[in-house]
């Protein structure tokens, strides 16, 4: 008989690529990781990792078992999902993360609804870039992520995930009031290719997104001022240290005197924003209000 927990320290190992990370997201030491693992080849009958010194690799056995894992745990969310409503509970914690502007824009507003409609269902926020909320989803450490679409992001036929569209929005210029390009309505990228650029660091999905739609313009962008706070990004365009595209939702609220704000002709760099839980747990009594609420707000938001 295969234990279910081990199944759960194979899958944070695939994901993670390494003992001692995989060890770190599920709170355990790399000893235990490694006894578990052990054990699982034991009750399989079969060699699931290959070990090496930059890490583990799954052998086809390992993936085997991994692609089954993905059911079992889904299913076993499902029947949680399903005990939980049985006893008629929606009353509980739920743990959200989510990057900062999406916090902004509908997270806090569903929160206010849920605890409307809702009030037995508590949420707690955890700050977390694009990038960062999924593997906090997927190792535990949070029930919920609002995340934004980023190049190596798990796709929406990925089996450890169900998705539900949240909005999509464009990026828009952002130059200082007196450059020479500030005059029109909308701005070409291609116009830009000589200027220096104000962007987010690598890692962050926006960094990939500024230079993909620079990309298409034509050039690659000269990036030499680094932040990843949208607030410091306006504030050294305005200051004439370089050109930034910014999504339009970062920009509500900000202080502008200084800058222009321009749409961007032709393909625009586009954030995609979408809400994620543990497959199997969208059902949850817990979840499934505080992803109602979420897509509520959200709806409407999209303009790209």
């Amino acid at each position: 008989m295969i234990d279910p927990r081990r199944l759960r320290i194979l899958r944070a190992v695939a994901d993670h690529r390494t003992v001692t990370a995989a060890a770190s997201a599920l709170y355990l030491t790399p000893s235990a990781v490694s006894q578990q693992l052990n054990a699982l080849e034991q009750e399989t009958g079969h060699t699931l990792l290959i070990r090496s010194g930059k890490g583990v690799t799954l052998t086809a056995a390992g993936e085997i078992l991994l692609a089954h894992t993905h059911a079992v745990l889904a299913q076993l969310e499902r029947a949680e999902a399903e005990l939980a409503a049985y006893a008629g509970g929606a009353a509980g914690e739920v743990t959200v993360a989510a990057f900062a502007t999406g916090i902004a824009e509908v997270v806090a507003p569903a929160i206010g609804r849920l605890a409307a409609e809702h009030p037995g269902i508590r949420v707690r926020v955890r700050d977390a870039e694009g990038d960062e909320s999924l593997p906090l989803v997927l190792d535990g450490e949070a029930d919920l992520a609002v995340a934004v679409e980023y190049r190596g992001a798990p796709g929406a036929d990925d089996r450890r995930l169900a998705r539900v569209p949240l909005y999509a929005e464009p990026f828009d210029a952002v130059l200082r009031a007196d450059h020479p390009l500030a005059g029109g309505d909308k701005v070409e990228l291609a116009e830009f290719g000589d200027s220096d650029w104000i962007g987010p660091y690598p890692g962050n999905p926006c960094h990939d997104m500024v230079l993909l739609a620079c990309e298409l313009a034509g050039f690659q962008p000269r990036l030499v001022h680094l932040s990843d706070d949208f607030r410091a990004v306006v504030a050294l365009a305005g200051a004439g240290a370089g050109v930034a595209l910014v999504p339009r939702s970062a920009l509500r609220g900000m202080e502008l005197s200084d800058t222009v704000v321009r749409p961007v002709s032709g393909p625009a760099a586009t954030r995609r924003v979408f809400a994620a839980v543990r497959r199997g747990a969208e059902s949850h009594p817990l979840i499934r209000p505080v992803l109602d609420a979420l897509a509520l707000t959200a709806e409407g938001m999209s303009t790209g």
